[in-house]
């Protein structure tokens, strides 16, 4: 999706025009993938507007740094207040999408750069409408099973969100959209279900919900996590086991889940429909549930809505 300039980028600890956010072309990260990052929601709600488990997806960056032994020169706490600082200067309260990103700088070359050095940081905020198509979350997308398999346990991180990790994602994304769908599933090395390219997956097959657990190569998503205690929160069974590549086309509902993709129904896997090809009711009744969040029709029992307030942006950041 094209971007959206704001005025400005959170830098190194400073604000700095969009246009002039650089870093040098023999920057690490260019060159070997060495970052780690997060994808963060903002939503307009009645009492103003929050960022969505926040603090959450902050300490997940700090946790995928420390795999690839990144040194954040911040607290999890100053790029929350950081974040929250961009989305005010940016006056983005109807809501925005957040990418703090943190990386190994210009220095030094070769595959490990400076690992003591502390990683350069940025934070950028920009409107960004429904990732897979703006008619997505009712009518549903159309989903391929990639050729390219998910990396094998102890290769490299899937619980990460680092940068170098999404050259598979880009791949089967890539192939998907060649192929005229709207987004590829992997499966792993054991030829099982993993996730999407850039979201997890969930079926739903005789009322009980299923979803792929963290052993088969997939990002720990706190929309996942999130989804999961939605509809435990509704009565539903949720399942996480592993999942054959057949229960796709047996499945009576597939949604992906992603703070991009929010929750997405799947109306068809390799050209066959999922269901009757339409939304179902457990999906339709989740996407309820969580965006009832944000209009408050649907009580934060889980302290999940971070409330961004202007004036104690300004003081912390």
């Amino acid at each position: 999706m094209p971007l959206k300039p704001s005025q400005f980028i959170w830098q190194d600890g400073k604000l700095v025009p969009w246009e002039k956010a650089m870093v040098h072309v023999l920057t690490h990260a260019l060159h070997y993938g060495s970052s780690v990052f997060e994808g963060i929601r903002s939503y307009k709600t009645p009492t103003g507007p929050i960022a969505f488990r926040l603090t959450n997806h902050i300490q997940r960056m700090f946790d995928s740094a420390k795999i690839y032994r990144l040194n954040i020169p911040y607290s999890v706490d100053e790029i929350v207040a950081a974040c929250m600082k961009v989305i005010v200067k940016n006056d983005l309260g109807e809501g925005a999408y957040l990418r703090p990103l943190a990386f190994r700088g210009y220095g030094e070359m070769g595959v490990i750069g400076d690992p003591e050095k502390p990683a350069n940081c940025i934070i950028a905020a920009w409107n960004w409408g429904t990732y897979l198509g703006e008619e997505a979350l009712e009518k549903g997308v159309d989903v391929c099973v990639s050729s390219w398999q998910r990396v094998p346990p102890n290769t490299v991180p899937t619980l990460s969100k680092a940068g170098g990790n999404y050259l598979s994602s880009f791949l089967v994304s890539d192939e998907a959209r060649r192929l005229g769908f709207h987004e590829g599933i992997a499966l792993n090395h054991q030829g099982n279900v993993s996730e999407g390219a850039g979201e997890n997956l969930f079926l739903v097959r005789e009322g009980k919900i299923y979803t792929p657990p963290l052993s088969d190569s997939i990002l720990g998503g706190l929309t996942r996590d999130t989804t999961c205690r939605l509809a435990e929160s509704l009565g539903f069974s949720v399942n996480e086991q592993s999942i054959p590549r057949e229960m796709l086309y047996i499945a009576d509902e597939i949604f992906l889940t992603g703070s991009a993709a929010e929750i997405t129904p799947v109306r068809s896997v390799d050209r066959i429909s999922v269901g009757d090809g339409n939304r179902g009711p457990v999906t339709e009744r989740l996407q309820q549930e969580f965006f009832g969040l944000f209009d408050g029709s649907v009580a934060d029992q889980w302290g999940w809505l971070e409330q961004i307030n202007p004036s104690e942006s300004e003081a912390q950041a």
